[in-house]
């Protein structure tokens, strides 16, 4: 009553007269009521102090164990246009099967003799490298001869030197004895002209030995012409011989210069052979691209692109597929609080998304409907949910998981810890304190291993 009216009804109604009123007024209820509480209290006191697993829970999905096992979609590696469809989706295909064929739509590749002409390209240049090698050869003959040529002239060139010299020798000696005779002459001439103004010697004796004194002066002048003759042949021959290696230095090198031009280009045409082998051989590859195969055994889920005649470019989705084989596992989450209590090999329960099951965080053999795993593998890099990544795998040592479940499924885990009371966990829970940190069996820590 807001007791807004000057009207009391308390006081002009009597309430004892109504049996409600006596029923809920007894004096009995106040004690039964104290009874239940305390007995609340009691069992709320007892309930305390029982034990508590502490978890870590997290919400995930079902994945396989392995990164070949999961779903993927194939691609092709170059761009193309669908031409032919060999299966629909939901069909199972081996590896190898052969799922579409796609045509070239780049006018480069749309010859459908190019990797034969490029193989015509190759054998033309391979037979351009057999004559640059047969040349090759041909300069290097030229230039075996040019050198023995150049020997042979030399040699002779250097056998008339010699005889020059020797004739220079020659004439030497030839000009010293005609000095030799000259002087004679000059004495013989000058005794007997001595004699003549004497009287002892004629006039004609006198007229003999001057002509004699004559003829010795013109050969010495002749033998000295002589020697500077053969002085001049000895020049000669030396510059010969330079002539000649000069003459046969320019051929030889002018022959090694169209050697090695043509050893060039047998190169520059070994690498366009190697360059159009090559070609052909992607070519050859790129013609088997034009059949899309299956990269394993599985079942095609849906085919990305559909229908005959449409583009798409390298590397585009075309068909999604699901291997036959595959390991189950399950893909969770947990916050970063949390990390250092998840290692390798730690007990995790499963609960499956549209499987029943009844499941207590804390008491967890009281748990029905739930599957057993172990921790494989702990991300070490937040995900971009903000949490790290955990994978789990099935523990052989309780039972399968059901095989009806599908990768992709969700999954809720909740990975054990230590037991506790429970009115510790309300605590730790209250004040925002992470679970017990602590080690499995058979683990040690970082510290304790350096000891």
């Amino acid at each position: 009553m807001l007791n807004i009216s000057h009207n009391q009804l308390n006081k002009t109604v009597a309430l004892e007269t109504y049996s409600s009123f006596r029923k809920v007024l007894h004096k009995n209820h106040s004690k039964w009521f104290s009874r239940f509480i305390g007995v609340f209290a009691i069992v709320g006191i007892l309930i305390l102090f029982l034990p508590w697993t502490q978890n870590v829970s997290g919400n995930g999905f079902v994945t396989t164990l392995t990164p070949d096992q999961r779903p993927q979609t194939i691609q092709s590696q170059i761009p193309g246009r669908i031409e032919k469809w060999y299966v629909k989706e939901g069909d199972f295909v081996q590896k190898g099967d052969t799922i579409l064929f796609i045509s070239e739509i780049k006018n480069e590749y749309q010859d459908p003799e190019l990797v034969a002409r490029t193989n015509q390209q190759r054998d033309a240049k391979s037979r351009s490298v057999v004559s640059y090698q047969e040349k090759i050869k041909a300069l290097e003959n030229q230039a075996a001869a040019l050198g023995n040529e150049r020997s042979l002239k030399l040699s002779q060139a250097k056998n008339k030197l010699a005889q020059a010299k020797l004739k220079v020798t020659s004439d030497s000696i030839d000009l010293e004895a005609a000095k030799t005779n000259n002087i004679i002459a000059q004495r013989q001439y000058d005794r007997t002209q001595t004699l003549q103004e004497e009287g002892l010697k004629a006039m004609t004796d006198v007229e003999a030995k001057r002509l004699k004194l004559q003829e010795t002066q013109a050969k010495l002048i002749s033998q000295q012409n002589s020697l500077l003759a053969s002085r001049n042949e000895v020049l000669n021959a030396n510059l010969e011989i330079s002539r000649i290696s000069a003459e046969y230095g320019d051929k030889i090198a002018k022959s090694l210069s169209e050697k090695y031009t043509a050893e060039s280009n047998q190169y520059d045409t070994e690498a366009q052979v190697s360059k159009l082998n090559n070609q052909a051989t992607n070519y050859r590859m790129r013609n088997e691209l034009y059949y899309v195969t299956a990269p394993q055994d599985g079942y095609i889920n849906k085919a990305i692109r559909g229908g005959i005649g449409e583009t798409f470019k390298e590397g585009e989705r075309l068909v999604g597929i699901m291997p036959a084989n595959y390991d189950l596992a399950v893909e969770t989450y947990v916050d970063p609080i949390d990390l250092p209590l998840m290692h390798l090999g730690e007990e995790v329960r499963i609960q499956f998304d549209g499987w029943p099951a009844i499941f207590f965080s804390g008491w967890p053999n009281a748990s029905f409907g739930t599957y057993g795993g172990k921790i494989v593998a702990v991300e070490t890099f937040i995900s971009e949910n903000g949490k790290f990544r955990i994978l789990i795998a099935p523990d052989d040592s309780e039972g399968i998981w059901p095989q009806n479940v599908r990768v992709g499924s969700g999954a809720y885990t909740i990975a054990l810890l230590e037991d506790v009371p429970i009115w510790y966990e309300l605590w730790r829970r209250l004040n925002g304190f992470p679970p017990n940190y602590y080690q499995p069996d058979g683990t040690q820590t970082t510290k304790d291993q350096k000891k």
